[in-house]
C-alpha cells in the first residue's frame, strides 16, 4: 500500500475521511499509477534507432542486449541496414515494419518465428536474422534450418548472427552455434567470429 493511500485507510470512520478522501482522490488518485509506471520507465532500456527514433525496451539483461546489437552491431558491420524487426521480451512487435518485410518476401505471419533482430541492408540485398543470446540458444543447426525453411523463397542473402554479452556466454553456447554464421560478442564489439569455413562474412 502506498503512503497516500494509508493516510486515508487510517481516516476511515473519523470526521475528516470525506475530504481526506476527496484530496486523495484529487491529487493521487489516477497519479499512482503513472507514478509508479515512471519509475518502471527508469529501469527501462533507452536505444537510440539507426533513424535517429528512441525507443524503450522492458528492464533486464536480454534487451541490454538487443540494444548493443541495434547501437553497437548494425553501425560497424551493417551501416547501410535499416532495421525491420526489434522485438522485446513484454512487447513482441515493439518494432515491426510488416510492408517492408513482406516486400522481401517473409511472410507476414511469420513474426513469432523471427530472431530478435532484423535488418535488411538493400545495397547489398543482404537481411540481418541476428539472435540476442542471454538465456535462450544461438542460431544453431537446427534454428538456421528452421529460418531457412520459414523464409522460403525470400530474395536477400541471409546473414545470421548470434549475439552474446560476453564471452563467457559465449563459451556456453560455443559448441551449438552452427557453421556458416556469425558470432558478435558485446564485450568485444569491433570482432567478429565466423563459422563460416571457406568464406568470410555475408549470405550463403
Amino acid at each position: 500500500m502506498s503512503p497516500e493511500a494509508l493516510v486515508v485507510v487510517r481516516a476511515f470512520g473519523k470526521t475528516n475521511f470525506a475530504d481526506v478522501a476527496e484530496t486523495f482522490l484529487a491529487h493521487v488518485g489516477g497519479g499512482l499509477a503513472q507514478r509508479y509506471a515512471g519509475h518502471r520507465r527508469s529501469h527501462e532500456v533507452p536505444v537510440k534507432l539507426p533513424d535517429g527514433r528512441q525507443v524503450h525496451l522492458s528492464p533486464g539483461r536480454h534487451n541490454q542486449l538487443q540494444a548493443a546489437i541495434v547501437q553497437e552491431f548494425l553501425p560497424r558491420f551493417a551501416p547501410h541496414a535499416v532495421l525491420l524487426y526489434l522485438g522485446d521480451t513484454d512487447n513482441k512487435t515493439l518494432l515491426h515494419d510488416v510492408d517492408s518485410l513482406a516486400q522481401l518476401g517473409i511472410p507476414v505471419g511469420m513474426h513469432g518465428k523471427l530472431p530478435d533482430v532484423v535488418a535488411h541492408d538493400a545495397e547489398k540485398d543482404w537481411l540481418f536474422l541476428i539472435e540476442a543470446v542471454t538465456s535462450h540458444g544461438p542460431v544453431s543447426a537446427k534454428r538456421r534450418m528452421e529460418l531457412e525453411s520459414a523464409l522460403g523463397l525470400s530474395r536477400p542473402g541471409r546473414v545470421y548472427v548470434s549475439a552474446f554479452p560476453d564471452f563467457g556466454t559465449f563459451k556456453k553456447y560455443a559448441q551449438d552455434v552452427a557453421w556458416e554464421t556469425e558470432v558478435w560478442i558485446a564485450d568485444a564489439p569491433e570482432h567478429l567470429l565466423h563459422y563460416n569455413g571457406d568464406r568470410f562474412y555475408g549470405p550463403r
